[in-house]
């Protein structure tokens, strides 16, 4: 058994769901679909070692965990309720076994990154889904290039306007990071990251 699959394992079943095999199985198969790039189990293996780098400061770390598990579960490239299904993806394999899966659930919808989150839990889980931003530039770049392949409904005039809109609001944001931990920790890379994307020349 993989370390991955037998983390989600034991995350699910202390938590009070069923079926756990089962669950990881369809999450497996989904992370693995073909028009995945970025959006793969390999985000989430990234996602939870910096999870694992603040879980000291996150109030409940197995609930952010499973919302980070699930939060991108569905991925369907251009579509605007993917976080939504992702979210009714969740409930349905949690059904009554896992006590706090309406929470998870709003956690999970928090990763729209729409709106600054009230709890402090969904602050981390949206930090967390955006570490990377604050990574290595080369490793900024790649995950640029995975990003742009999912992106194949698009010509690449099209698809540079709408990363330059997510990525400018972003930029535009008083704080990127709402914890404090990832601020300090991730903030002053990733405006240098996002500033030069925004700085390269529209595709012509």
């Amino acid at each position: 058994m993989s370390q991955t699959r037998a983390r989600f394992i034991a995350l699910w079943s202390r938590s009070g769901g069923l079926r756990a095999e089962a669950a990881y199985a369809e999450l497996a198969q989904l992370y693995a679909e073909p028009t995945r790039h970025y959006h793969t189990l390999r985000h989430i293996r990234r996602c939870l070692r910096d999870l694992d780098r603040a879980r000291s400061a996150i109030p409940h770390p197995d609930v952010v965990e499973l919302a980070l598990w699930c939060h991108d579960v569905i991925y369907v490239p251009g579509a605007r309720d993917n976080e939504q299904r992702s979210a009714d993806w969740f409930r349905q394999w949690a059904g009554e076994g896992i006590a706090a899966s309406e929470r998870i659930g709003e956690m999970i919808l928090a990763t729209r990154h729409t709106r600054v989150p009230a709890a402090l839990d969904d602050c981390f889980a949206c930090d967390i889904d955006l570490a990377v931003l604050g990574g290595r530039r080369d490793r900024f770049r790649e995950d640029g290039v995975r990003l742009r392949a999912e992106r194949s409904d698009l010509d690449d005039r099209a698809y540079d306007m709408h990363e330059r809109t997510i990525l400018g609001n972003l930029l535009a944001r008083p704080r990127i990071y709402h914890t404090d931990f990832f601020h300090t920790r991730c903030e002053t890379r990733a405006r240098a990251n996002l500033t030069w994307r925004l700085g390269l020349p529209v595709t012509q």
